[in-house]
């Protein structure tokens, strides 16, 4: 008599996971209109807007240079700066989010992010990698000399989990229409810039 396979233990926490992968797109709307309304309350401080850059620039040219060499579920990337951390991606928003609570200095912007992160981010490395677990063989070997988020110092070399050296594309970076991440930065700092001094010049006509 055959016996039937016991179908595999799905993670208690899929369902959230796959939950947090669709609304996180309109959670990041909410959330920077989120930022324009705390922008209107409060005035922000020239000096706080340029230290942001530090976090912002190297967040915006982080998440470039990692999708000029992502190939999604098409192979797994080991090389570039998936050679120091398994999601760069991720890591350049984080420092991204991080530089714009920076520029408005507001601690209710901060937690939401910190919330955002925890709730929604979290659960989609999860899923993410989950699958590339399941789709990749070399994954697992990926995963021991790589971390997940805070980036090693040295790279790891990608023959030794049998991945090829690969190079920056400049056609996978416009494929992946990373520029809009510049041009939400732009808009962004035009606000902090210009939003307060136009309302309140609208409000005095």
């Amino acid at each position: 008599m055959t016996r039937l396979k016991t179908p595999p233990k799905r993670p208690p926490t899929e369902w959230w996971q796959r939950i947090a992968r669709r609304i996180r797109v309109p959670l990041g709307f909410l959330t920077a209109l989120f930022y324009l309304f705390e922008l209107s309350r409060r005035a922000p401080r020239p000096a706080a807007i340029v230290w942001s850059l530090v976090l912002v620039l190297p967040g915006l040219w982080l998440r470039a240079y990692a999708s000029g060499y992502v190939k999604k579920n098409r192979e797994l990337t080991t090389t570039g700066p998936y050679a120091h951390t398994r999601n760069p991606l991720y890591l350049g928003s984080i420092l991204i989010a991080a530089g714009f609570a920076v520029a408005l200095l507001s601690w209710p912007v901060a937690l939401v992010l910190a919330i955002l992160f925890a709730v929604i981010y979290v659960p989609t490395i999860a899923s993410e990698e989950r699958f590339l677990r399941a789709t990749f063989p070399e994954f697992s070997d990926y995963c021991r000399r790589v971390p997940r988020l805070i980036p090693r110092l040295s790279p790891s070399d990608p023959s030794r989990i049998g991945s090829a050296r690969g190079a920056f594309a400049l056609s996978l970076y416009l494929k992946h229409r990373e520029y809009n991440s510049a041009i939400g930065a732009a808009l962004l700092y035009l606000c902090l810039l210009l939003l307060r001094p136009l309302t309140q010049q609208i409000l005095h006509l």
